[in-house]
């Protein structure tokens, strides 16, 4: 038995060396862990359980027979983040780049069966060349068979992806169907076309990192939520991003011990300017209302003009979608649009209840914003609030002007209470505007247009220019001082923590895609 005992621990101690110690010091002098050092600072010490390690790959051709590694380029298996249960895969570049083979496939396939048949959350480590060419057709079908998996999975378990070097052709597929893609920056990047074909095809230069880099996806495609310096960093954020999530869609977030205290903020009185065209960062109103831990924001570097992600309030996780007005004064537009609709729905499908800031004077006006299909990404994000389910609470801190308005978690579109600060505004638009349009002939044949001007502005803004038109009608259920914001909130939440809501019978809504 001894003998017996000692083959199987030299097995283990080979697949634990993946590509052996040289490709492992290579790895290092990029400045990259190895997939077996990623899983271990991902988990809780001594958590991890490896599955398949002394899988090997079938091909025979092109030499391949004589290259074998146990474990075939993919180490996965399952154990524990802060105690929770999760599954993971992290792809081991140091085998044949990491590449993907039938057996590499399938090792990814039964890790995510087993995530999807348990109800925990599935984190991918990503780092490889694309299909093992080897392999020809049978690599592709592997990818496929994780693509289908992944839809599978979508809205049933939370999906991580992390982007941890290359990632290339078919292989972004799957980062781009899980719910939060993170990227480190200098040693990863995502491409469907790498810089030689485009340099081919389109004639032009550009490198793989200002094609496909980390940066290049968190500021100009959307493609990333998070970025990291590195490996450690990247890694981190996972594991406080899981904090926010729950296990499945059937389950609640984890919920931190909290005592109540009077909840007044002060500072939330200071925060917007007296001049209403005056910008101011709505992070210091969300860092207010929430509770210490600091606002954990998504997609930090895109579209800038609003900003979501998640915080505690009393201790239980919410989602924000705040519009921000230090970036295009928070008017939506087809990015803002996308990026909040997308967080929505997230939101909604792990029953993550949403606070809705509205500060927003309408939807961005040109021929760049209509000609790249403002009217339908506008409605995405029109849809992803209309449809959720979860409690959906909205305080207008300033403006609400038109169809944003609308659009922004109004009582109209199913918000559950809709609160706003005694400076609102909610109109169709601003006064200047709405006074040329309406009052044009007066202002036209006055002696002294520009005094006529102003003074309209201030018949309409007292009309309408303030919260209490809508309050009169119920569409804002309290008019409230800020400082009152967060106790108000927890409240709100609590009052709404066992929401229900009867969709009618249906496959799936067509959102406008």
């Amino acid at each position: 038995m001894k003998e017996k005992s000692k083959i199987l621990e030299d097995k283990i101690a080979q697949a634990k060396l993946g590509g052996g110690q040289k490709r492992i010091d290579i790895q290092h002098s990029k400045g990259k862990l190895t997939a077996r050092e990623r899983i271990h600072f991902l988990l809780d010490e001594g958590s991890f359980e490896e599955l398949g390690a002394l899988v090997t790959h079938r091909t025979k051709d092109f030499g391949m027979g004589k290259q074998i590694f146990y474990g075939d380029g993919v180490v996965t298996g399952y154990g524990t983040i802060n105690g929770r249960q999760v599954c993971v895969f992290a792809q081991d570049f140091t085998v044949f780049g990491g590449s993907l083979s039938e057996t590499h496939a399938e090792k990814i396939c039964k890790v995510m069966d087993m995530a999807m048949k348990i109800g925990v959350p599935i984190i991918g480590l990503n780092d490889s060349g694309g299909a093992r060419i080897q392999e020809g057709v049978r690599s592709l079908g592997g990818y496929a068979d994780i693509f289908h998996r992944n839809v599978m999975a979508s809205g049933v378990i939370p999906q991580i992806s992390a982007i941890m070097g290359p990632c290339a052709g078919g292989a972004v597929y799957s980062p781009a169907m899980t719910d939060f893609t993170l990227m480190v920056e200098n040693s990863s990047y995502m491409f469907v076309t790498g810089p030689n074909v485009v340099k081919t095809v389109t004639n032009e230069a550009v490198s793989s990192e200002e094609l496909g880099g980390a940066m290049t996806h968190a500021t100009k495609s959307g493609v990333t939520h998070f970025t990291a310096e590195n490996d450690l960093e990247c890694l981190g954020q996972i594991k406080e991003l899981v904090g926010y999530l729950p296990q499945n869609c059937e389950d609640t977030p984890m919920s931190l011990p909290y005592s109540l205290n009077t909840e007044i903020r002060e500072k939330l009185e200071t925060i917007i300017p007296e001049n209403a065209n005056k910008p101011y960062d709505m992070r210091h109103i969300i860092n207010e209302i929430i509770d210490e831990s600091p606002f954990f924001e998504v997609h930090k570097h895109y579209a800038e003009n609003i900003v979501v992600g998640f915080a505690r309030l009393a201790g239980k996780s919410i989602g924000i979608v705040a519009n921000q007005p230090m970036s295009l004064a928070g008017v939506l537009d087809v990015n803002s649009s996308k990026k909040a609709a997308r967080f929505t729905r997230c939101c909604d499908c792990f029953n993550i209840p949403l606070l809705v800031l509205v500060d927003v004077p309408g939807f961005l006006p040109g021929t760049d914003q209509e000609w790249n299909g403002i009217i339908t990404n506008g409605a995405k994000l029109l849809y992803a609030l209309s449809e959720a389910t979860v409690p959906k609470v909205t305080v207008i801190t300033r403006k609400a002007y038109g169809g944003a308005y609308d659009v922004m978690n109004s009582k109209h579109i199913g918000a559950d209470l809709n609160y706003a600060w005694p400076g609102a505004e909610i109109a169709v638009m601003g006064s200047k505007g709405a006074s040329e349009i309406i009052f044009r002939k007066e202002i036209d044949s006055a002696e002294d247009p520009e005094a006529k001007l102003k003074e309209k502005e201030e018949e309409y803004a007292d009309k309408f220019a303030n919260p209490y038109s809508a309050a009169e009608r119920g569409f804002i259920d309290e008019v409230i001082l800020p400082k009152d914001t967060r106790r108000k909130l927890i409240k709100a939440f609590a009052l709404l923590e066992n929401k229900v809501v009867q969709l009618p019978k249906k496959k799936h809504g067509n959102i406008p895609l």
